[in-house]
Parts: structure tokens; sequence; C-alpha cells
């Protein structure tokens, strides 16, 4: 048998706790736990505690209680819902139904974590028209074959071959991702990543001899890839009309802009070759 000695501090024990957990049940414990700071939070959930103090976004400033006003088994249900605080708005993703399929983990708000399904551009306006009206392989792919993370851009050379190495990290000074085959570029873009799909014309352009040499390819082909001008764009009328009445067209003097006035005239090209007379 367990000695007198023995029985009283188990049952001093039992007692006690006994005595807390009545007390904690207390509607005056309850409106004590309002109160708590989250020092106090973090001596049972240090790890809650440590991600908000890590990557808790705007929850920073937000005590626990603001979230969870209760704790069980004193309440049924320990949170609250996001729309509490994130009212819902006409032109805001606050009117998603489900916040926590996105933000999984309050006490890291902005670390969204999603599968290729989920619903982005539900938030993502500019990007849902753009894909919406432009239509590619793109749009097979689902956001979350790109952005894993939320607002991780990936580099495109992920998933494609780049035109070339020095190109690789800039495929976006050409390419929306969104809109991938419109492709558009700045007025400064120099004529050497043109050349990285367009060789050919970049390197006649960089051998000719006439002033066209030394203006670059954006000047002419302005903001829009595969615009081709009219040479009377920049040069007007250069010629008396009854010389455009001959040659109504540029090319038939001049040949191709990037290769300017190395040509051979139509009525030479049609002249019949000079053979030597038989012996």
């Amino acid at each position: 048998m367990m000695s007198v000695r023995r029985v009283i501090p188990v049952i001093f024990f039992f007692l006690s706790a006994g005595s807390a957990l009545f007390m904690t049940s207390t509607p005056m414990a309850l409106e004590q736990a309002k109160t708590f700071k989250r020092e106090e939070c973090a001596r049972c959930h240090p790890r809650q505690v440590n991600f908000i103090a890590e990557a808790g976004g705007r929850h920073r400033n937000v005590p626990c209680v603001g979230c969870h006003p209760g704790h069980p088994p004193d309440t049924g249900n320990a949170f609250v819902q996001c729309n509490r605080c994130h009212l819902k708005t006409k032109k805001s993703h606050f009117q998603t139904l489900g916040c926590i399929t996105c933000h999984t983990n309050p006490h890291t708000p902005l670390k969204i974590t999603f599968n290729p399904k989920a619903r982005c551009l539900h938030c993502h306006d500019e990007q849902r028209e753009q894909m919406t009206a432009n239509p590619s392989k793109h749009n097979a792919v689902g956001c979350g074959g790109c952005h894993d993370v939320h607002r991780k851009k990936p580099e495109c050379v992920q998933c494609h071959n780049p035109h070339t190495s020095t190109l690789a990290t800039v495929c976006r000074q050409c390419h929306n991702p969104h809109m991938p085959k419109t492709v558009t570029y700045s007025a400064d873009v120099p004529s050497k990543d043109c050349g990285a799909c367009h060789p050919g014309p970049v390197a006649l352009l960089s051998a000719n001899t006439s002033r066209h040499h030394l203006i670059a390819c954006a000047r002419c082909h302005q903001a829009k890839h595969k615009v081709i001008p009219t040479c009377s764009f920049c040069h007007g009328t250069p010629h008396p009309q009854g010389i455009l009445n001959k040659f109504p067209k540029c090319v038939q003097c001049h040949n191709i802009a990037h290769d300017l006035n190395n040509w051979v005239h139509d009525e030479v090209k049609q002249q019949p070759t000079q053979t030597a007379p038989a012996p």
C-alpha cells in the first residue's frame, strides 16, 4: 500500500491542477486573458509569435487577442473572420471568398504559396485583361506555373531558350509575359538587342555606308514590333513628280532601307546578258 506520506502530495497536485483549470474558465479569468501581451502568449505559442515577428506584415501591429479573443475550451473557436478587419469593397480582392486559400498562415500573411489552379486573376485585373485579349500558350500554363510563390517573377529562361545569351535576363524588355506575342520596346533599345532575332538586317545596316547605319532600329520601327514605316515618314517627297511617276517605289532605285543605295536599277536588271559570239 502507498503510504500516507506519498499519497498527500499526489492529492495536492490534482487539487491544484483542478483549481487552476477552474480559475482559467471563470469570466474574470477570461477578461484578464484579453489583456495578455504577446510575450505571455509566446509561453505556449512560441512558433506563432515568432512567425508574426519575422513576417507578420501589418499583423505585427495587432495584439494576439485582436484576432483570438478567446481560447478553447472556453470558446468553441479561437479565430475571428478576416472580414472583421479587412472590409469588403467593390474594387478589392477582399471580395474573394476563402482568404486562407492563398493566405494560408495569418501569422505570415504575405507568404502566399498556391497551386497552378489558384484563382489569382480574381485579384490581378490588369493581368487578366492582358491574357484575355492576347491569348498565347501562357494561358494554358496557369499562374502558379510561373509564380509558385506570390510576387515571384521568374526568369523567362526557366522555360524558354533565349535568343542569345546576352538577352537571357532582359526578355521582358520586349515581351510582356502576360501578352508575350505582342512585342514592344522602348525608343532607346540598342540595335544589337534587335539583332538577337534579326541578325541579317542589323548586319546589313552596320555594313552600309549611308546615314541609315547611324540610326537605331527603334527610330524607324517605333514602339511596336513589325511596324514598317514608309520612306516619306522621314524623307517627305524628295524627288520631282516626274521621277516619282516613273519610279513610284523608292526601293526601285534605293534598295532596302538596311542596305541603302546598294542597287542595280530595274531597267539594267531587265537587259539581256551579253554573251560572247560563237567562234
